[in-house]
């Protein structure tokens, strides 16, 4: 594991120095798309294969990196962090081929060596695998991908963002969020009318006071932390679907916006001090180390009440919904001018961020708190709502059941004892089925998603995904 933590600390820094630099120059309202690239590979005809990295970004996003100061502090990375002193190989540039065929010209490329490839494991890809996914679900603008060569062996990956959304911060360039939902919708969703994405919500931001031990070490200036939340997927547009929140994840992003790894103490003991109670969850329970390391960030699951609805078959299915809480780290000193300041500030922050976190205890837990429970309230809601409506028009469901009994067993009696062919052809084409044994099956199905909106009004997504399959009920009125 130790290997594994001084590999991340140097492809961290190089990734932390590319961010600041381009955070310093970035202008707002700038394009922020492009690649990244993190190519692992081994250089062979030699006494010993040594794992070699190398970092190339292209495109419009990296455009306003000032290469100078970059390059000084890249070298000065080298000379004092990385494991393997002396000369690193250069990549075949054929390896880079495709990635500039996508983005066009590099506009930086840095090659590090890090371990001795026979200590390479395949956990070593899954933590790389996990730390890059973290790191573009808050760079959601820029495609980032993942080669690796080895032993004549080559794997590829590209984090895809199929859905983004901006996120504006005070004071700060705005971020952009990976907030596609792979969540599949139930059977009785109509197919196009699910929304594929979250929509993330700011928090307030908190600031947060610097303990005097870690002035002493030279931390000076402005620390806040602004918190956004994510839930997903999004039910806006089905407020009758029973919804089950299953875990929390919180992910912790240095100022430069590359994520804080590593295990924290702090956010681990935070489910004791936060009251589930008014929460309105029965319990949070933190994951273990195993699960964090290929999850990402702290993850927390939500225990589950044990109780039965009898009424539960005639219902919609349950949803599995969870919380994404993205907490950005902000710092601002106007005695910082340098590149090289803004690395040792960042990690400073990093080094101390347990101290500084214990020195913030109560406020965090409280904002932590209060994002949560904003979350959790719309939910809470949704099932105060579905009680309300199953006990004040509970006969008023019977009788609608009733009627659907009826209508389904009538229809499928008409077309199945009609003689005339031409008839019985029509209606099994109009549903889309070959026998009357589907078409029982397909009508029933047809009639929950027409009978299932009658009682709370049907909601409506803001999401723009939506715009591409506009909602409308015609579908399904024209089936029946």
């Amino acid at each position: 594991m130790c290997k594994y933590t001084k590999m991340f600390r140097e492809l961290r820094q190089v990734l932390r120095a590319v961010m600041l630099s381009r955070k310093r120059r970035q202008r707002y309202g700038l394009k922020t798309v492009g690649g990244l690239l993190v190519f692992l590979w081994t250089e062979t005809g030699t006494s010993f294969k040594s794992l070699s990295c190398t970092v190339a970004a292209a495109g419009p996003w990296c455009t306003e990196i000032k290469k100078k100061a970059l390059q000084a502090v890249l070298t000065d990375l080298k000379e004092s962090l990385f494991l393997c002193p002396g000369p690193c190989p250069e990549p075949d540039p054929e390896e880079l081929c495709a990635f500039t065929d996508l983005y066009g010209s590099l506009k930086l490329l840095v090659s590090f060596q890090m371990i001795d490839a026979r200590g390479f494991s395949p956990e070593l890809l899954a933590h790389l695998e996990s730390f890059l996914h973290t790191f573009s679900l808050a760079n959601a603008g820029i495609k980032t991908h993942l080669k690796f060569k080895f032993n004549q062996q080559t794997l590829q990956q590209e984090f895809r963002v199929k859905i983004k959304s901006k996120v504006a911060k005070v004071d700060q360039p705005s971020v952009i969020l990976d907030v596609t939902c792979k969540t599949q919708p139930p059977e009785c969703v109509k197919k196009g009318c699910w929304c594929q994405g979250g929509h993330p919500v700011r928090g307030d931001r908190l600031p947060l006071s610097i303990p005097a031990q870690v002035m002493d070490q030279g931390l000076y200036g402005e620390l806040s932390v602004q918190p956004v939340t994510l839930l997903s997927p999004c039910v806006l547009q089905y407020p009758n679907l029973e919804t089950q929140l299953t875990h929390i994840q919180l992910l912790v992003y240095s100022p430069s916006n590359v994520p804080v790894t590593g295990p924290s103490t702090f956010f681990q003991i935070i489910p004791a001090h936060l009251d589930c109670e008014e929460l309105g969850c029965h319990g949070l329970h933190c994951s273990s180390f195993k699960d964090l390391v290929y999850s990402g960030g702290t993850v927390y699951t939500v225990e589950q009440e044990n109780w039965e609805d009898p009424e539960q078959e005639s219902r919609l299915p349950s949803i599995q919904q969870s919380v994404r809480l993205f907490l950005f780290l902000q710092h601002s000193d106007p005695f910082t001018s340098q590149l090289s300041d803004d690395m040792a500030t960042e990690a400073l922050i990093e080094h101390h961020l347990e101290d500084i976190l214990s020195n913030n205890r109560q406020a965090v837990t409280a904002a932590l708190h209060t994002e949560i429970k904003n979350v959790l309230k719309a939910q809470n809601r949704r099932k105060k709502a579905n009680i309300w409506v199953s006990c004040v028009m509970f006969k008023d469901q019977e009788k609608l059941h009733s009627a659907v009994k009826v209508i389904l067993s009538s229809s499928v009696s008409i077309v199945s004892c009609s003689s005339n062919l031409d008839f019985r052809n029509a209606c099994l084409n109009s549903m889309k089925v070959c026998d009357t044994h589907e078409l029982s099956a397909s009508l029933c199905e047809s009639l929950k998603r027409v009978t299932s909106w009658k009682f709370i009004p049907k909601g409506k997504c803001y999401s723009a995904q939506m715009k591409e399959y506009p909602e409308s009920n015609e579908p399904t009125r024209s089936e029946i």
